[in-house]
């Protein structure tokens, strides 16, 4: 018989159901799981099979120098047949620490992927492989092979290596499209872990788009298929068997995997891959700008109705709209038909784009919409003119140099060189030096003092300032002092010096 307790029940959910029916929802009893079968294959063992001897396990030597000197750890004088004298021996051999000096050999494991059988060409980590001084391929069924490197990117971490196509019978996949994936999509990852080969995860695209601040153009899947150390490098496939990412990023407190990791996009690495096969070296598009976000606050001051883009904050001298195209102030909100959401979007399209290519620009300025023309030139090419011009190179500063600008946007006002050409445009007077005010945008922090095109900042919290270059960076320290406002001494056209403070939130 059924207890009057299970009667009970049956009437609720009854009721219940009548009562969704009536709204037009589907009562689903507590008790009931729903079944994602046909959305997730019950095994992936087939998929495995077919893509585990394209995964390969790459293993890196270098020689470091020795530590010889006053901070130098000699070997410890043990007694003869010291149970601790193989530990110590072992220890201290090659390391430098003995008397006889010399190097050490640092090891290192990580993983990659065959893309191209024929040629014999491996994908990676640059940083897998940074500083090494021999590389090897492992693939799974125990065939070790020395690899060439044939080119590196630190900026998307893509290393490319080859191998002898005859040494071995290698078999390769294919990069898919990462611009299809959706969150909640199968994905499966295959890598060396901890040293342990031919390791198969699988979990499902977390989110896309991921900024981690790793590089200028962050764009990363993350994934809870299992990363760990060693899997850098490794290819993350979708359901059909291609790379739609490169596993090089985890998030972990204790160093092994929480099911936070992160994979370089299939649509940037293809890209950067195919230039380092073909020139050995990335060479991307530039346009030649400094950039930053666009608040809430400057797109206010701007009359944009909603903050988007990227705001122009300087032109780079000698760039390739040095010629007044984009000025400095101006809000760069679409590139070659993509949308500029934000500001991180901008160096990533530019960069994807080909060098000499002729791109519209539709730019933001003084609040009315506009579209410009622009050829671009090469990334590269720039870093090198502004390390030249800046007297050292970026291992000197440690970062990248930062470029001359010949105009910049500060504090709601555009600031330019002062030249010939501004002295007689704002009839400045010889004897005035500094940088030249050439707009300020209205309801700006800049507009409530006062200030007006024509004027000449000379210090900027008592220091000279010559240079946009020198404004902007006098601004960045100020701010990284944690100051709030900044002190300017302004010289009129005819050179009647006044001390303005203008607010920097």
């Amino acid at each position: 018989m059924i207890s009057d307790t299970l009667l009970r029940a049956a009437r609720r959910m009854a009721l219940a159901g009548a009562t969704a029916f009536a709204v037009g929802i589907v009562a689903v009893p507590s008790f009931v799981t729903p079944t994602i079968a046909a959305d997730g294959p019950p095994s992936v063992a087939d998929l495995a099979e077919r893509l585990l001897g394209a995964v390969v396990n790459i293993s890196t030597s270098q020689t470091v120098k020795g530590t010889e000197g006053p901070g130098a750890v000699p070997m410890p004088q043990l007694p003869e047949g010291s149970p601790f004298q193989d530990f110590f021996d072992d220890f201290f051999k090659n390391r430098g620490g003995d008397k006889g000096g010399g190097g050490q050999k640092v090891q290192s494991l990580g993983s990659g992927f065959v893309i191209d059988a024929d040629q014999g060409i491996v994908v990676t980590n640059n940083h897998v492989i940074a500083d090494a001084d021999d590389i090897e391929v492992n693939f799974s069924d125990g065939v070790t092979l020395k690899a060439t490197l044939v080119g590196t990117d630190t900026k998307t971490d893509v290393a490319v290596l080859k191998v002898d196509p005859k040494g071995h019978k290698l078999t390769a996949v294919k990069f898919g499209d990462s611009t299809k994936m959706r969150v909640g999509d199968w994905v499966m990852a295959i890598g060396n872990p901890f040293g342990l080969g031919g390791t198969v995860t699988v979990g499902i695209v977390s989110a896309r788009n991921r900024d981690i601040n790793s590089g200028p153009y962050d764009d990363f899947i993350q994934t809870d298929a299992a990363i760990n150390r060693g899997n850098s490098g490794g290819p993350l496939f979708n359901a059909a068997g291609e790379v739609i990412g490169i596993n090089t990023a985890i998030i972990s407190p204790s160093g092994g995997s929480i099911g936070i990791g992160f994979s370089i996009p299939s649509q940037l690495a293809a890209g950067v891959v195919d230039q380092l096969r073909q020139y050995g070296e990335t060479r991307r598009g530039w346009l030649g700008v400094r950039i930053q976000p666009v608040t809430d606050d400057i797109a206010e001051s701007l009359g944009m109705a909603t903050a988007k883009g990227a705001l122009v904050a300087g032109v780079i001298k000698g760039g390739p709209v040095d010629n007044g195209s984009v000025q400095a102030g101006d809000v760069i909100i679409k590139f070659d038909g993509k949308d500029i959401h934000e500001m991180r979007d901008l160096p990533r399209v530019v960069a994807e784009s080909p060098v000499g290519k002729a791109v519209d620009v539709v730019i933001v300025r003084k609040g009315v919409e506009q579209t410009v023309k622009v050829t671009l030139g090469r990334l590269e090419d720039g870093e090198k003119l502004a390390s030249g011009e800046n007297g050292n190179t970026d291992q000197d500063k440690g970062d990248k140099a930062t470029p001359p600008v010949s105009t910049a946007s500060v504090l709601g006002m555009t600031v330019g060189e002062l030249n010939d050409q501004t002295r007689q445009k704002f009839g400045i007077a010889a004897d005035v030096s500094g940088v030249v005010i050439t707009d300020v945008a209205k309801d700006s922090a800049a507009a409530e003092r006062g200030i007006q095109p024509g004027e000449v900042i000379t210090e900027i919290a008592q220091e000279s300032v010559g240079t946009p270059k020198d404004v902007m960076d006098r601004i960045g320290a100020l701010k990284e002092q944690g100051r709030k406002n900044a002190l300017l001494m302004l010289a009129s056209k005819t050179g009647e010096l006044r001390f303005v403070t203008i607010r920097m939130d």
